[in-house]
């Protein structure tokens, strides 16, 4: 296990227990219950696609009673799987909310390295158009690979075991015996359409905000949810970003009329009635000077639950 994965699951713990010593006994072990059977792992808390830091591009992958549900794919999500101890044989479901390279760079190199790692039962993936053809390029693109792999390690063929499901409007997404998938439209432009997701499981939901400005049809989606993940920016570092990039007005405007500050996370939070904010694709996310206090500071302002400031390999 990770020295970070680790310390940030006693760390988690510790507020946890904290939290729940005042529970009446059936309350506190039905919520120790939800939490063991429901986990989130944050694999990825940086926005951008831009390779540095100590943060990967955003993904996250949500654990029901040992089945992975992964929420978006950015750069090196297959190292980062790995890192949190899943075994990537086991990958089942890949969800994506927008089609952004910082969000699918790795969809295909997730489920294309679990073959390679033992993979031989079906992995359902969501997300909007052009998702099948993506999937069908990239299995192209590799055919020489895999061919020489079925040939000469005795692997199953790849392509039967993906199988894409393609949507643009909101709504149920699917539903087993462990979990409902719902999405909301978020308004994240020019990217259209994007999702934010809720996963309604054992005792628990947790909402995973996408890109998005704030957005009405995420609150709703994420009403009285015990979990938020939530993209947000801190404006102030956001000058010394843009320094170190020749398309700084262009980026800039994207940013504002993309994405959500720390003051309006704090309202959407508010506003939903969750109970736990997780902030995550945060930008900028690799500079060291930003803290924990800087991030929530504004965000206090609105919310008053549990704000956690997201690092990778965090699990909740």
């Amino acid at each position: 296990m990770t020295r970070e994965l680790s310390r940030r699951r006693f760390l988690a713990a510790s507020s946890f227990a904290f939290a729940t010593t005042l529970m009446p006994a059936p309350l506190l072990a039905e919520a120790q219950g939800a939490k063991q059977r429901m986990r989130l792992i944050l694999l990825g808390t940086k926005g951008g696609p831009r390779p540095g830091g100590k943060r990967h591009s955003p993904a996250q992958v949500i654990v029901i009673d040992d089945v992975p549900y992964v929420i978006d794919c950015g750069n090196g999500v297959a190292w980062q799987y790995a890192d949190a101890h899943l075994p990537l044989n086991k990958l089942r479901y890949i969800f994506l909310t927008h089609q952004h390279s910082d969000h699918n760079a790795d969809y295909g190199n997730l489920f294309f390295l679990a073959w390679t790692a033992g993979l031989k039962t079906p992995v359902d993936t969501y997300g909007p158009p052009p998702l099948v053809k993506m999937t069908k390029l990239f299995l192209e693109m590799n055919e020489y690979d895999i061919d020489v792999r079925i040939e000469d390690e005795g692997r199953p063929q790849l392509a039967p075991l993906i199988r894409p499901h393609e949507f643009s409007e909101p709504g149920p997404v699917m539903q087993d015996e462990r979990v409902k998938v719902t999405s909301a439209l978020v308004h994240h432009p020019l990217v259209k359409p994007a999702f934010a997701y809720r996963f309604d499981g054992p005792g628990r939901s947790i909402v995973i905000s996408g890109d998005t400005t704030p957005s009405d049809n995420l609150i709703a989606l994420a009403r009285g949810a015990d979990v938020l993940v939530h993209e947000v920016m801190y404006l102030p570092a956001l000058d010394a970003l843009l320094q170190r990039v020749p398309n700084a007005a262009t980026l800039r405007k994207h940013l504002l009329d993309s994405h959500t500050t720390t003051e309006q996370v704090g309202l959407v939070a508010a506003k939903a009635g969750v109970k736990t904010l997780v902030l995550s694709h945060l930008v900028p996310g690799d500079d060291p000077k930003i803290t924990d206090e800087m991030w929530t500071a504004d965000v206090r302002k609105s919310f008053k639950g549990e704000i956690i400031v997201g690092r990778d390999l965090m699990e909740i």
